[in-house]
Order: C-alpha cells, then structure tokens, then sequence
C-alpha cells in the first residue's frame, strides 16, 4: 500500500510542480498539535510562549490591549527575531469596545527619499533577489516604534517604561534557544548576516546557537532602556540608535543603502480607514493600502457570497467549494497585482468593491472548470492609463499577533522584517528588515506601463499583511485573527475566514486546518500526508494542484456569548494562546 508521500510523488511526478514552488523563506520546522485555549477575562494569541507570557502579564497588570501588544511584540524581537522586530514595521487594527469603534494603524516600513525605480537593476536587469536582500538597498525605515508609540499614546493604560520590563529581563538574563530558532539559523547559516549577528547567533566556528543555549542580548537590553525611560523618539531622532542604523546600511555587503538620519526623523505612522464589507451578514474588517489584505480578502468572499460553500465542519473542504474559493482568490489576485500599492503615490480605483463590478467579475468562475491566470479587470471609473503587470517577489518573514483584553478591547497586529531575520543587518542589538524588497524591481513592464508598486522614495511598498477582525449582525466583535506567510497569508486568513463562518469550526480547528487556495495560477495545498486526497479532490476541474509547505502562522481569538473567549495558535509554528 502506498504510504501519503508515495501517492504525492506519483500525482506530481512528471509536472514539475515541486521543482516550480518557492517555499517560503521561514522553513517548516515541524508540526506541533495545540489544544483550543479557553478564558473568561482577556486572552493573548502570539507566535512564542515567552511573548504570549509577556502579554498576559501586562494584561493582568491591569494593561490594555495596546499594552499588551507593545510588551509582546518586544519579546518577540528577542526570541523571534527571524520574523519581526523595531528593526521593522506593522499594521495594526483596534477595537474599542466602549466607543464601538475599529481604528487601524500604518506602521508599514518607508523607502529613503533617494530611492529611484531603477533601485534593483543593474545594467537594465534585476539584481538577483538574495544579493538584493542581503544590502544596505533593501532596508526601508522601520515603523514598529513609532506606530507602538502612537498605540500607547491613544490606547495605553499602564506606564510605557512597564511594557518593556519582560523583555529587558529576557534580554538580561537570557532566553532558551528554541527548535524553529535552531533549525531557521541552520538553514540559513552564519554567511547570511553581518559579524555582529553572527557572533550573536553563531559560534565563532560558525555553528548555530544549539537548542536549549542560554542566548542573552546585552545590546538589546540597553537600547531598550533608552526607548523606555526617552520614549520612542530616542529611535527617531539624531542620536545613537539612528545613526547605528544610518552606519549599518551604509556599510552593509553587495551594496551600500542610502538612508539618512533626516529619513528616519521625518517617518511618521498614519491612521487609516479600514475595509469593511460584508460576508454572510458578518461584517468584516482588515487593512487598506498599502496592505492589499483588506482588498483582496473582501473581493473574494464578496465573490464567494453567491455560492453554497457548505454549512458546517462536516461540509469543510468539498471539492467544489475549494475550487470556487480558489477560483474567486484568482480574480482578486489578478486586481491586488494591478491596482494596489501606496495610495499616497498611486490611485486606488473606488469600484473594486462595487457589486456591479464584482458581479462582471463572478460571471467569469465557471463551476466546473478552473480558469487560466485572469488578467486584472477593468473599471469604468478608473480613467489614469492601466498600471503595468506586476513583477513584485514578496517573501515571508512575519508574525502576528491576536489580543482581547479585559474590557473588551480588541488588536490585531501583523508584524514583519520581511524575509527570515530580514536583511541580516544588525543596528544596536536588532536586525533590520529588508522591506523594500517587496518593491517591484522593475519599474514598468515590457509595454513600458508603469507597475503601481514599483519602487519611489518615501514610498510604503504593498504588503499581504491582513490584520482582520470579524463583527456578527448586531455588531459584537466575535473573532480576531491574522497570519503571516508572505504574499500567501491572505490565502491563509482567507481559509480560516470560512472555516470559521461558513464551516462553523472552533478556532483551532480552523487554525489547524489544511492550508490551501490560489494566487492566480495553479491551485496550491500544504505539502502533509492528511492532504493528499483534498489535493487530488479538485484535480477533476482542471486545476494544476501543487503541493508545498505552507507553513502559516495563524493567530485567533474569538469572543463567544456571555463574554467567554477561545483561542488558537497555528500548529506549524511554537505559538500558544494563553488567558485567564
């Protein structure tokens, strides 16, 4: 009898398609089975035990949601440093439950003023996409700081200096080495960062920290001091921490960055409205440009609101309905790669929610066949000459993070450096992202149209971040939840979305559940044994299913009725959800 993995290797064997996949940057490290989480005050869902510990602590503390994920987020940097940090950037959205009301921030990384569209070409043609990484060019100005500050300042309730408590004592005192940490700094390898990183994550013969090692960050600890007794301008202006970032990226190997300190002083977080739409009377709520995740979410389940996707667990993952989800995922993929970037330099078209517009693009998913790759559709209000195809490789080295505190509030915070452990540039004890990498390196395409998302300075490149919260019919916020997985988490948010809502599952269950979906070309399903027969399920409409490790990192709080909350951390990573 053929074993799971021998029944892969036969249906794929002659296709190409696992030659043709690009895992994502942050490996697989194995599957770890979590139990649903339950509380009854306030609960934190983030992608390390010691973060997830951070944050409820502030949160019995009497801390605020916003408390919480500034103490989580700092903890992260340290034991997770392969995914986000200060040395890069975030959205966030907020719920107020006393005022009914949902903000969202914009903390997302900017490039230099001096950045040109020509930024990643070298005699015309792209700089090969790891050369580009590993530069002074790639790094964007980080916004995590400014936008927790901005969070603290609106939404705090303890003392800033306390938020950074848990992690100055971890940075002091050490952390323990964890397996996903072990096993990301292997295959990547000390050659990867610069010689403060690697004497921090290597030993001097080049051997990464082993699982179980004490790893203590003096040199975070002491830059975290400075923010929490300055505050966040200590990042911000002329002084040491900017300058070591300034010095960083210029001196960084293949090529030297551009960023000045008058970059760094003038960045500055923004408040944005959030895309809300309606799906199955729930009305959800994620992030608008220059994440594509709210657009691109809310086009697909507005796509989808026509079809029956199956009313329970039992119906989950019925080959039509994952066809139709991954038919509708095409289209709204197809306008993300069009139409969506910064909207300070780009216009966004106003109908791409439109239902006249939607309903043109519905006629084109035929229930029984898979479409080929669907160009961007055309808006009648859209009179600027249509953007160029895009050409943007988007990486994935995020976290996220999902908190209810106990008054209700709510923040879904998706945090990044973009590629594992970023640029590998290290400045004052952290790394920096290599953010502007998700710049399209060419400027226009062979027809000589500008691509939207091409590269510009002071620009905010496009991003597939999706902070998303989801409200029932009265308005009560029921779910909070996000991913991360580069250019694929809206696949993955979009996936729990339904599991959730359409198939009725709890939130682990949804958590745990078969990643799959579309980004425009064949249909895509985790790489595991359990997928087989759900991959072979949608073979019949036409689709070239390729399988991969798709290996997200989903966070979930749900607020049940009379206030009890459930939780989920995603069993691909070393997450927990914890409450009281």
């Amino acid at each position: 009898m053929l074993t799971g993995l021998a029944v892969w290797a036969l249906v794929w064997s002659g296709s190409g398609a696992l030659a043709q996949t690009r895992s994502a940057p942050e490996a697989h490290s194995g599957y770890v089975e979590k139990r649903l989480a339950t509380a009854s005050k306030y609960m934190v869902a983030a992608a390390n035990p010691y973060a997830s510990k951070a944050g409820l602590e502030i949160l019995r503390a009497g801390g605020s949601a916003a408390d919480a994920v500034i103490a989580t987020q700092l903890v992260l940097n340290l034991v997770e440093p392969q995914s986000s940090g200060i040395g890069g950037g975030a959205f966030v959205l907020h719920w107020n439950e006393n005022g009914q009301k949902l903000t969202t921030y914009d903390g997302r990384e900017t490039a230099p003023a001096a950045a040109r569209p020509d930024r990643f070409l070298v005699n015309g043609s792209r700089m090969p996409f790891g050369k580009a990484v590993n530069s002074g060019l790639s790094v964007g100005v980080p916004g995590t700081v400014a936008v927790m500050a901005l969070l603290h300042e609106r939404h705090g309730k303890l003392p800033w200096a306390r938020l950074f408590e848990p992690a100055i004592q971890l940075a002091e005192n050490g952390f323990t080495v964890s397996r996903r940490l072990n096993l990301l700094l292997t295959w990547f390898g000390a050659e990867r960062f610069t010689p403060p990183a690697r004497r921090y994550f290597f030993s001097e013969d080049g051997w990464p920290r082993p699982v179980g090692y004490t790893l203590k960050n003096p040199e975070f600890a002491a830059t975290l001091r400075v923010l929490a007794n300055d505050g966040a301008q200590a990042f911000y202006e002329d002084g040491p921490i900017a300058q070591s970032i300034v010095d960083a990226v210029a001196s960084a190997p293949n090529a030297g960055g551009d960023m000045t300190l008058t970059d760094i002083g003038t960045y500055a977080p923004i408040e944005r409205a959030p895309i809300c739409f309606t799906y199955r009377r729930k009305r959800i709520c994620s992030m608008g440009p220059p994440s594509s995740g709210g657009y691109t979410i809310a086009q697909t389940l507005m796509l989808l609101e026509a079809y029956d996707l199956g009313g329970d667990a039992q119906e989950r993952m019925q080959p039509l309905a994952m066809h139709l989800i991954a038919e509708a995922e095409k289209l709204a993929y197809a306008d993300r790669d069009r139409y969506i970037s910064d909207p300070a330099f780009v216009r966004i078209p106003d109908g791409l929610l439109a239902k006249s517009y939607i309903s043109k693009r519905r006629r084109l998913i035929d229930p029984d066949e898979a479409m080929e790759q669907p160009d961007a559709g055309r808006l009648l209000d859209f009179e600027q000459p249509l953007p160029g195809v895009d050409a943007t490789e988007e990486r994935s080295g995020t976290s996220h993070i999902s908190i209810v505190d106990g008054d209700g509030n709510a923040i879904s915070m998706t945090t990044t450096i973009e590629g594992g452990f970023g640029s590998g540039l290290w400045a004052s004890g952290f790394l920096l992202n290599n953010e502007l990498t998700d710049f399209s390196f060419l400027p226009a395409d062979e027809s000589g149209r500008l691509i939207a998302n091409r590269v510009q300075g002071g620009k905010r490149p496009r991003s597939s971040m999706s902070p998303t919260m989801v409200f029932d019919e009265t308005g009560r916020l029921e779910s909070v939840l996000g991913s991360v997985g580069g250019s694929r988490i809206i696949l993955y948010v979009l996936k729990t979305l339904v599991a959730l809502i359409d198939w009725k599952m709890n939130a682990q269950d949804a958590a745990d559940l078969i990643n799959f979906g579309s980004r425009g070309g064949s249909f895509e399903i985790e790489l595991a044994p359990s997928a087989v027969w759900e991959g072979l399920k949608v073979k019949p409409f036409g689709h070239e299913v390729v399988p991969d490790l798709m290996t997200s990192g989903t966070q979930i709080v749900r607020v049940l009725e009379k206030g009890k909350l459930e939780g989920a951390a995603d069993p691909r990573r070393e997450g927990i959800a914890i409450g009281d």
